[in-house]
């Protein structure tokens, strides 16, 4: 290992010490934890995926049922359930959690090996799982599975403090540990993600084994140390630490990228550090839908080449937006910019928020830019968002996120407090030696009015960050990837206990240093006009194309609203254009309205809706893209 194990520079401030009551989070985190939790458990149940345990245990007769790495969807519901349990204690569902973990635990093999597509009949394991074990990691996902498990383990240990399911991920890691390093096996997941599980592992034990194997499924990549290497496809074509463009499957890359930002704050290692940078710059510049998904083709899930980046065969894989959320949380983590907030932002609020049906049972696994009414984008030939999938993957994954969304919020470095992302609530946390509690008001994302009161029992002299969006700043994204067209917006106001105070902008963020007393009212105001967008020319299937824009919000136009013919509708440049909210469609939005021309040149009137809501109606035909009138 390089450097003496560090951390990262900024902690987050805990969900659980953050409390969400805003009109626009709150009813989709309670539809997850009420809905979606049980809902996907049922759907493993129904599926054999968790009965696939309980043959493994022996607690009952069967073959393995599903694909061979549907192991890790039950550990992910878990692991939003443990997120779920810490929100609220929830005996019902903790006696169910109870009752799932005996069976993991049963299926365990007494060396702590855990992999049902294997365990229910060796002799007739599902072919991509490789005649014995770790003989076909290019495919079989038997590390990948483990990973979620580890998570999951931990976010129950720290929901209830039964150890159970933590002694069972510790029983494998160890196992997995003797089996794997230098001196023993060589290899490396085809799907990484046992990377953050393991420093998952090492964080809540304090076992640098953990940290270290993490390390090593790292470094191996690249290294043919007497096996063949997996590709572009695995990320597995050059050594982690020299890799510069993200290339190969999404969702594998940006869950690698997150181990690797990892390893670089927790080692203090240079190397993994500006190797995340650049990946991180080749993505935000070249490879990044304005919807913030990542993986433009369907063939592979696989990010294209540098800007790539089409419309109707767009991939953008909702999972592969959420990793590309904890990836940048981490960045940030690592710097301290607010650019990487930005982009978690715009990945939150419309590549991963599209992914999940409002009802909470209902699911995108492809994000498209646009939609002709017809293509089968979706894996299915349906327009409507699926209950469910074989590979389901993206259903399993989205209730990791939205119970430990609050997490996201806020951050402290030293004698600094960071207000990331702004949804109205409640946050008790420590700034220093300080105890500060935090208030913040706000119907954002539909109003740039932010309202933060702070509340000291003692004074204290700290900074206060307040993260000016990217969009308040009059670029869509911190790169040349995007542009606004037309005029800059308004410029961010700022005042405290009613008096105006300039700006102090650093790296996004407008800092207020002062000692603080009592309460302070903080008033922040964000510009939200109606912007229109356009891509880098060297996006080709973007030229003389034109997208809407609103705060954090990329918008779509629906067939449901203005007729068929959306994909040869033109936006005039000079059109009017202005914002409505309409608090009875679609749970309460802002819609866009305005006039197009279609493509028989007769001027027709416009409704655009977020993104995000589209496909909750009639299906049919949807664009972000329109052309340049």
């Amino acid at each position: 290992m390089s450097g003496n194990p560090s951390d990262y520079p900024i902690k987050p401030i805990g969900f659980t010490q953050v409390a969400i009551d805003d009109k626009f989070w709150k009813p989709r985190i309670d539809t997850a934890v009420q809905v979606t939790i049980p809902y996907d458990f049922q759907k493993c149940e129904e599926t054999g995926r968790i009965d696939n345990f309980a043959k493994a245990g022996g607690l009952m007769d069967g073959p393995h049922q599903g694909i061979f790495f549907d192991d890790s969807d039950v550990f992910k519901v878990v692991e939003g359930a443990a997120y779920a349990l810490q929100i609220a204690p929830n005996a019902e569902l903790e006696t169910y959690l109870d009752d799932l973990i005996d069976k993991f635990a049963a299926a365990q093999e007494a060396d702590g090996y855990l992999y049902t597509a294997r365990s229910i009949d060796p002799a007739k394991a599902p072919e991509p799982c490789g005649p014995e074990r770790w003989s076909n990691l290019r495919v079989n996902h038997e590390l990948y599975n483990v990973g979620h498990m580890y998570e999951a383990a931990v976010a129950y240990f720290e929901a209830t403090g039964k150890r159970q399911f933590l002694d069972i991920a510790l029983s494998n890691a160890d196992l997995i540990d003797s089996v794997f390093g230098a001196e023993g096996l060589r290899d490396v997941p085809g799907h990484q993600e046992i990377e953050i599980g393991l420093v998952r592992l090492f964080r809540v034990t304090g076992d640098e084994r953990y940290l270290r194997l993490a390390r090593f499924f790292l470094d191996e990549r690249g290294q043919a140390n007497g096996r063949e290497l997996y590709g572009p496809y695995c990320q597995d074509h050059a050594p982690a630490p020299r890799q510069s463009e993200a290339v190969g499957h999404a969702v594998r890359a940006a869950y690698m990228y997150a181990g690797m930002t990892d390893i670089a704050a927790i080692t203090a290692d240079a190397d993994y550090a500006a190797a995340v940078h650049a990946l991180w710059n080749n993505v935000v510049s070249k490879k990044l839908a304005l919807t913030g998904g990542i993986g433009a083709r369907h063939a592979g899930e696989a990010f294209g080449a540098n800007y790539e980046l089409p419309n109707l065969t767009a991939y953008n894989e909702t999972c592969a937006a959420q990793a590309n959320i904890l990836w940048n949380q981490r960045m940030f983590l690592l710097t301290g910019e607010a650019k990487y907030i930005d982009v978690l932002e715009r990945s939150l609020y419309n590549g991963f928020l599209s992914g999940v049906g409002m009802d909470g049972r209902s699911f995108y696994y492809v994000n498209p830019l646009s939609c002709d009414g017809a293509y089968p984008f979706n894996r299915e030939s349906s327009m409507a968002r699926q209950p469910w999938y074989d590979c389901s993957c993206c259903p399993t994954n989205v209730v990791r996120l939205l119970p430990s969304l609050s997490g996201y919020i806020y951050a402290t470095c030293e004698a600094e407090l960071f207000v990331n992302l702004y949804s109205a609530g409640q946050a008790d946390l420590t700034v220093g030696d300080a105890d500060v509690s935090i208030r913040q008001q706000t119907n954002y994302p539909w109003d740039g009015k932010i309202e933060l009161d702070l509340t000291l029992a003692q004074p204290a002299t700290f900074t206060l960050g307040l993260r000016i969006p990217a969009f308040a700043q009059g670029i869509p994204l911190p790169s040349d990837l995007y542009r606004y067209l037309g005029e800059s917006a308004d410029a961010s106001t700022l005042r405290v206990d009613g008096e105006a105070v300039p700006l102090n902008i650093r790296a996004g963020y407008a800092e207020l240093t002062r000692r603080w007393q009592g309460r302070t009212r903080i008033e922040l105001r964000l510009p939200m006009p109606i912007r229109r967008v356009a891509a880098h020319p060297a996006v080709s299937e973007l030229k003389g194309l034109v997208a809407l824009e609103r705060g954090p919000l990329v918008y779509a136009l629906e067939q449901v609203d203005n007729g068929s013919g959306l994909l040869d509708y033109a936006l005039p440049a000079d059109g009017l254009l202005s914002a409505q909210h309409d608090p009875n469609l679609l749970g309460g939005i802002t819609v866009i309205r305005g006039e197009a021309v279609d493509g028989g040149g007769q001027t027709q009137s416009l409704t655009a809706v977020p993104y995000y809501a589209w496909g909750h109606r009639e299906p049919g035909e949807m664009t972000v893209w329109l052309r340049r009138g």
